[in-house]
């Protein structure tokens, strides 16, 4: 679909963008919804101070449906459709293999969203991201947990290439304070198989590495509802307590799961305009998603103003970024161990729902 935009006082032929955003199950269709609600916010303010070099910007959006084939295919029509570049996604798995097929077919992308620290299999000039590396946020949640005293930790997890690399991310962090991480597949366990487990061997943290709404919510009605683990604490670093969706299902159960933010502390005046603007397209409190979506489209517009349409153009502009987005200054470099471009970094929060008001989120470590 192609989303609607203004351009009263932008006359030119408009510059298409091919957004890539989860909009339909088993993809996380609310985080999709608020990514795709940052972007076209940003597409609108732009088009209606006049646009990118006199003609409109134009969003080509394409559902993926958390699909990396779906993804790579979508990358595949965008391309033919000749747009500047593209943007968006919010699922790692997914993210890469967009990434992969755009810098194969020379496409400049920019990731919105996903975290897994390698986006493509060689480095690439092609590629930049303003989400934090997978690697930076997950060391910054090992912090919190160390903090909190927490040495035994256990995962419930599920087969994927991103829950993989965050195990090994913390086990590699919590490792030289004593800290040890114990893998519970739920694939082969049933909630309260794993009320069991958990009960046997242990631990004082657990963390919700699993998909949502399945089977994250189901466990941690198991997990609350046990009595022998009274005590334990539930985290979800990948950040599925952030919206709405996480709230209504589990009610009073779904506070306190510190999970990861990258909002800073308190906006700027910039941040604060957009937060209100958010809210009223949404008519909710916008995630941090749509930031990452709002901020995206403004990096792009910087962009296509300095170096017109051209990919060759565009990829060679990622180093001269230099942008007022919603969280911050924005510029890009080449961080070791990431082969693109990439923001380093985002302010990263670690967050929870206050039990006494579970629409409020309470700010308990900032990295």
């Amino acid at each position: 679909m192609n989303t609607p935009f203004e351009a009263a006082r932008a006359g030119g032929p408009s510059v298409r963008i091919g957004a890539l955003v989860p909009l339909t199950r088993p993809g996380w269709a609310e985080a999709g919804r608020h990514l795709l609600a940052g972007l076209e916010l940003a597409v609108h303010e732009l088009n209606d101070s006049g646009g990118v070099g006199g003609g409109p910007l134009e969003l080509v959006v394409r559902d993926t449906a958390a699909d990396p084939p779906k993804a790579a295919a979508a990358v595949e029509e965008l391309a033919g459709l000749g747009v500047a570049a593209l943007a968006g996604e919010y699922h790692s798995v997914v993210a890469r293999a967009a990434a992969s097929r755009a810098d194969a077919l020379g496409m400049p992308y920019l990731c919105s969203s996903a975290v897994l620290d390698t986006l493509t299999d060689r480095p690439t000039d092609r590629v930049a991201r303003l989400a934090p590396a997978q690697s930076h946020g997950w060391r910054i949640y090992g912090d919190f947990l160390l903090g909190e005293g927490h040495r035994r930790v256990a995962v419930a997890t599920q087969p994927s290439v991103y829950w993989a690399s965050g195990t090994r991310l913390l086990r590699e962090h919590l490792a030289p304070h004593g800290g040890t991480v114990t893998e519970f597949d739920m694939n082969a366990l049933s909630p309260t198989a794993l009320c069991d487990a958990l009960a046997d061997q242990g631990a004082t943290a657990l963390l919700l590495l699993l998909g949502h709404p399945d089977p994250a919510v189901p466990v941690v009605r198991a997990v609350r509802g046990d009595p022998r683990l009274a005590g334990l604490r539930i985290g979800a670093p990948a950040g599925q307590p952030e919206f709405a969706e996480w709230a209504g299902a589990l009610g009073a159960d779904g506070s306190e799961v510190p999970f990861l933010r990258y909002l800073p502390e308190r906006l700027g005046p910039l941040g604060a305009r957009v937060e209100a603007a958010l809210r009223a397209r949404l008519a909710e409190a916008p995630s941090f998603v749509a930031f990452e979506g709002y901020d995206t489209v403004a990096v792009l517009a910087e962009v296509l103003r300095r170096a017109g349409t051209d990919p060759t153009d565009i990829t060679a502009s990622w180093s001269g970024v230099d942008v007022e987005g919603t969280r911050g200054r924005i510029r890009f470099t080449r961080t070791p161990g990431i082969g693109m471009w990439q923001w380093a970094w985002p302010p990263v929060q670690v967050v929870d729902r206050d039990p006494a008001r579970p629409n409020r989120f309470r700010v308990l470590h900032t990295g």
